[in-house]
């Protein structure tokens, strides 16, 4: 399937940039998207909701003055992340800034985000939209979106239990548009593997964590760098979805990873004065044992990039 216009020239690889729980900024979009991958933001990022606007402001201004000065290069789009959720508060606030700004790709969570495609559509935005199932993927495509990110085992943050070669097979039998794979892709290596089996994009988050440019404390890149696979808690005790996160992190607040108490979805709250009382419960994807340094975000993408290559090359050689 070829990528929708937007992205088939912009891309330096193919990559997008997941939306992370207070570590994504407009710093580090600005970085993905200037180094030819899509960054993302989530939208309750931006606090209080008029930082919105601002945010989207600097963002397109900054690539903007970028393109000008440099019409050759690659500059990706950028993305804004919306939680479909009744208790989202701030969505429709939210997806007017994001009109009035016409953000390119609008990426959703949760619900089937019927109101939001239809509002992404009215100037020519693209919705991606996260699923865990298939019944979540038809459900999305229902509602009119424009590709599905499969979050599958692995994924940091909220994630899903199925294996990439289930989840990707399963959906391509009935969804021929975009497919961006998200679990435990950390290397150029697993992004060319992604393509092999069927998707058409990596959707990449543990790595960017570990960047100079990312808003996690100093402590939270250390913890990404320190830890391996064997560290990640998959719960639903956080937020009522089943999510990774690092097992330090847990122990640090004084709870014992091994014997969290069950929570469900009635616990999820995604309103504007929500408190965030797990916020130094830190996410995190399995690929956290391929992370070794904390480099600008320039230099992750190029050592993808090399990556990516020498493994394609390598494909073709056997």
């Amino acid at each position: 399937m070829a990528l929708p216009a937007l992205l088939s020239d912009a891309l330096a690889l193919p990559v997008i940039a997941s939306p992370m729980f207070i570590v994504s900024g407009p710093e580090l979009v600005i970085q993905q998207c200037l180094n030819g991958v899509v960054g993302s933001f989530p939208a309750l990022n931006a606090r209080p909701a008029e930082q919105l606007d601002l945010w989207l402001t600097r963002i397109k201004a900054e690539l903007a003055q970028a393109k000008a000065a440099d019409p050759t290069r690659k500059i990706a789009p950028f993305a804004v992340n919306q939680i479909v959720h009744t208790s989202n508060d701030r969505l429709q606030q939210d997806m007017e800034t994001c009109v009035k700004h016409e953000v390119p790709i609008i990426i959703t969570s949760l619900r089937a985000p019927n109101e939001v495609v239809k509002a992404a559509h009215s100037y020519g935005g693209l919705v991606f939209h996260d699923v865990t199932t298939i019944r979540h993927a038809q459900k999305a495509l229902e509602a009119g979106v424009d590709g599905l990110i499969l979050v599958c085992a692995g994924a940091g943050g909220h994630a899903g239990t199925l294996s990439p070669f289930a989840l990707v097979g399963e959906v391509r039998r009935f969804h021929d548009g975009p497919i961006i794979l998200s679990g435990a892709i950390a290397t150029g290596s697993a992004i060319l593997s992604a393509q092999a089996m069927g998707a058409d994009l990596a959707y990449i988050g543990t790595r960017f964590i570990a960047t100079k440019e990312a808003n996690a404390a100093d402590a939270y890149k250390d913890m990404i760098v320190g830890t391996s696979a064997s560290d990640i808690v998959y719960t639903p005790y956080f937020t009522g979805v089943p999510g990774n996160y690092l097992k330090p992190s847990i122990v640090a607040q004084g709870l014992n990873p091994d014997d969290l108490p069950h929570a469900d979805k009635t616990k999820m709250s995604f309103g504007s004065g929500t408190a965030k009382a797990w916020r130094d419960i830190w996410g995190s994807g399995q690929a956290v044992g391929l992370i070794d340094d904390c480099p600008p975000v320039a230099e992750v993408i190029a050592r993808l990039t090399s990556e990516y290559a020498q493994a394609k090359a390598a494909l073709c050689a056997r």
